[in-house]
């Protein structure tokens, strides 16, 4: 367990982060006393220059009867290593903040060639598509206050075997010779079509649904700004509304949208940002009892 120092920017305001030297694609978990609703935490490099927010949410009460709020963001993968600051912030600006180091991390590279179907997909003007990508950012934005899911994720399937990881720097050459970069925002499990696919953690399916470039997809909403996505299914087995738990029967993996072959792509969103699948299988996103301790020490 790794506990960040408080900052108190004044008695009546406590923070707390942990882990205190996350790497990029790592989530961090901020603790809040003393503040007002509405708050957000905002993750600054050392030029003060924003590299991502999230809205924080009633977690707990302390020892004292103070409500804790907490709010989850994850490391950018191109986020450099280093000095970096949390700011928490209110409608009035700053009411404090808290300093971390983000650890060096280098992530893999390759190059995709893709066929003049998936060429098409990826470069083509397609207002559907446009509409899809708008719907899909309004879900991933979205920041509630229910809380379903509190201990690590699983994979969502038994393979092991992967085709691509997390953070891998991606460049697509088209058909005509032209190319263009990416980076990979999850996992892809290179198994066969039909492979069972199953929910990471508990939750509340907020997409499922075909969509033109990730093909039959399902969206599981675990905590407030938390989502875990699973794209190229050949069938859907859950439907939007459904209450599912760890292991919960998603669909079947196939090669629908933009697909070189069959395979699982299994993302985690945070607060919008893409964060490495394998952190969240480490360890827990949310660790309750490790941010109470924080606070009930003081």
């Amino acid at each position: 367990m790794f506990l960040g120092p408080i900052f108190a920017e004044s008695p009546q305001v406590r923070i707390a982060a942990l882990p205190e030297n996350p790497a990029p694609g790592e989530p961090v978990t901020i603790g809040l006393v003393g503040g007002e609703g509405g708050c957000q935490a905002i993750l600054q490099n050392r030029r003060g220059q924003q590299l991502a927010k999230a809205t924080f949410f009633p977690l707990a009460p302390d020892k004292n009867g103070q409500i804790v709020h907490t709010a989850i963001l994850a490391i950018p993968s191109t986020a450099p290593a280093g000095t970096a600051r949390i700011s928490v912030e209110n409608r009035l600006g700053p009411i404090g903040g808290i300093d971390l180091s983000i650890a060096s991390r280098t992530f893999g590279t390759e190059e995709i060639p893709l066929d003049q179907r998936n060429t098409d997909l990826r470069t083509l003007y397609d207002p559907q598509k446009t509409a899809e990508a708008a719907m899909l950012w309004g879900i991933l934005g979205r920041t509630g206050t229910d809380i379903y899911a509190a201990e690590r994720f699983m994979p969502p399937v038994q393979s092991t075997r992967r085709t691509s990881f997390f953070g891998d720097r991606r460049v697509y050459r088209y058909t005509d010779g032209s190319k263009a970069n990416s980076i990979h925002a999850g996992i892809d499990y290179g198994v066969p079509a039909g492979t069972l696919v199953q929910a990471c953690g508990p939750g509340k399916v907020v997409l499922a649904r075909f969509r033109i470039v990730t093909g039959n997809s399902v969206i599981i909403e675990h905590l407030p700004g938390v989502y875990s996505l699973y794209y190229h299914l050949d069938q859907i087995a859950v439907w939007e509304g459904f209450m599912v738990d760890t292991g919960t029967l998603l669909g079947r993996s196939g090669a629908t949208g933009l697909a070189t072959g069959p395979h699982l792509h299994w993302e985690i969103r945070i607060s919008g940002e893409n964060t490495d699948p394998d952190a969240l299988v480490a360890r827990p996103v949310l660790d309750k009892e490790a941010i109470l301790s924080i606070f009930n020490s003081f």
